[in-house]
């Protein structure tokens, strides 16, 4: 990241830091430079900045890049890995072999080990899908920095377009439905997935990322893997048991009611990650679209409450929400209820002309979002 001459930043892949921000395609996820510059503006170095709705970590990042503490919290483990790839990656020397070591186990295995939908055997060729089902069986991602390191790499090409991704034709933000993908690929005469060299492939992309090292955060920032709503009381239970209450920023985006849900957005990520080969299976609680209002209005007040529990007295809240009116209303009744003192700014924030929502047809104008900024000031 770069400071441009009205102090701002600006993104760029010149440094480690601007290289690293980037890693994990995610829909709808914050502007790079909207992140880094609300962590100078509302923070200071040294202090604490949560985010209870992480996503890929772009807030944390900002945090830790810029010697502030950042702890976030992401219920989906795809943003959980992003976000610990770009805080916490592994040498680039144990990457490389252990993705050697990969390729080279996955050879032996002539037909995949998993009976799959037909999708598959259209999204990839047998050789990269029988490398897929051996780095998804042998990945120990949610104890192995390496092994997270080299998933978190691996999942950004795990489907995009032709030659950019190991995958048959298909955007990369997020994987479209099985049945959807299979009619286009025999309209558009994507019989045949590519075969991609895998070691060349992936080596060449791993080595790009880290052209310029690996970035230097505070080693205390950290994005737990988990729901906010049952990890904040135990975060809050210790504050009051320290009487110290430490956080300076609080920095997030909710989802959005009703929007979008983000596993399904992300069901062939998710996949790889030992899920279901289909979207839409089992479906947990808060791991929707939130077409409830009840649950939503649950998951915000739960979420705040204990928020401000934890905020210091001179600290600032600052929240992106759509100017949707339920999202919208519920965000400002909940703020108020837990914050009645604060004084509260509001700032339009109109979508651009496209969206991320334009790459997948729908061409609907949004509403837009709002920034509500309270403080104590």
């Amino acid at each position: 990241m770069k400071i441009d001459d009205n102090g701002k930043f600006k993104y760029s892949r010149s440094n480690a830091i601007g290289l690293w921000a980037a890693v994990g395609p995610y829909y709808a996820m914050f502007p790079l430079e909207f992140a880094f510059d609300i962590v100078k503006e509302y923070s200071k170095p040294g202090q604490l900045v949560l985010d209870p709705f992480a996503g890929r970590g772009s807030s944390i990042y900002a945090a830790a890049t810029q010697n502030r503490i950042g702890l976030g919290i992401e219920i989906n483990s795809l943003g959980w890995i992003y976000s610990q790839t770009k805080l916490q990656p592994a040498s680039l020397w144990n990457v490389e072999k252990r993705l050697i070591s990969l390729i080279e186990k996955s050879k032996a295995n002539v037909q995949a080990l998993m009976e799959l939908p037909e999708f598959f055997s259209m999204c990839y060729s047998e050789t990269v899908l029988n490398f897929l089902i051996t780095a998804r069986n042998e990945l120990n991602w949610k104890k192995s920095k390496v092994d997270r390191t080299l998933m978190g790499l691996l999942l950004i090409h795990l489907h995009g377009k032709l030659g950019e991704g190991l995958s048959n034709q298909m955007r990369q933000t997020k994987a479209m439905g099985p049945k959807y993908s299979i009619d286009w690929w025999q309209k558009m005469n994507y019989i045949t997935p590519p075969e991609i060299p895998i070691e060349d492939f992936l080596l060449d992309r791993i080595r790009r990322r880290y052209s310029k090292g690996k970035p230097k955060v505070t080693e205390e920032s950290i994005v737990k893997l988990g729901d906010c709503t049952q990890l904040l009381p135990k975060i809050a239970k210790l504050v009051d048991n320290n009487k110290k209450k430490p956080c300076s920023l609080l920095f997030t985006s909710p989802p959005y009611q009703g929007v979008t849900n983000y596993h399904d957005d992300q069901w062939l990520r998710l996949w790889m990650l030992g899920g279901d080969p289909k979207p839409g299976y089992r479906v947990e609680k808060y791991k929707d679209k939130f077409s409830s209002k009840e649950v939503y209005h649950g998951l915000l007040d739960s979420v705040f409450k204990y928020v401000s529990r934890i905020m210091s007295e001179d600290g600032t809240v600052y929240v992106r929400t759509s100017a949707r009116e339920f999202t919208f209303d519920t965000t400002i009744e909940i703020l108020d209820k837990y914050f009645p003192t604060w004084n509260k700014e509001i700032k339009e924030k109109p979508f651009p002309q496209k969206t991320q929502t334009h790459l997948f047809g729908d061409s609907e104008k949004k509403p837009g979002e709002k920034d509500i900024i309270l403080t104590q000031k």
